[in-house]
């Protein structure tokens, strides 16, 4: 009997430690697509900050102008609102909290940061992350 409850004891633990490793790799993951984003955001390339985002007529993003919807119309209002490198200044994300949701959702919360020559920017980003096709994306953003 004692065993059995050993043996069990075992499989549980390494059932529980594959389950921290995946939330580790997937943690990585969607970490590593944010960093990326900074990047692109700081050298001017919207169209490579919004490779972090699901292409999309579903991707939703919430923000101060209201519910938008889609990855093109997202780009496109991104564009509008920071039409050069001046304004769109220096970016930084801080990350408060990530949460894997299952196997296939995740859930980001942090603030932003945005330098300019002129002025600062910040706020709060809640973000809905799926893994789709072997990826990690945002499907759904709330910044304030």
């Amino acid at each position: 009997m004692k065993k059995y409850l050993i043996l069990s004891l075992c499989i549980f633990g390494c059932a529980l430690t594959l389950k921290i490793q995946a939330q580790n790799k997937a943690e990585k993951a969607i970490l590593t697509v944010m960093h990326a984003q900074e990047i692109a955001w700081n050298k001017g390339d919207l169209t490579a900050f919004m490779e972090g985002y699901w292409h999309s007529d579903s991707l939703t993003f919430i923000g101060s102008r209201g519910l938008t919807r889609g990855w093109q119309t997202t780009l496109d209002n991104y564009k509008k609102s920071y039409p050069d490198a001046a304004a769109m200044g220096k970016l930084t994300f801080t990350i408060l909290k990530v949460e894997q949701l299952d196997r296939k959702n995740a859930f980001v919360i942090g603030k932003w940061h945005l330098k300019r020559v002129k002025d600062e920017l910040s706020g709060h980003y809640t973000l809905l992350w799926k893994k789709v096709g072997g990826k990690w994306v945002i499907v759904a953003d709330h910044s304030s």
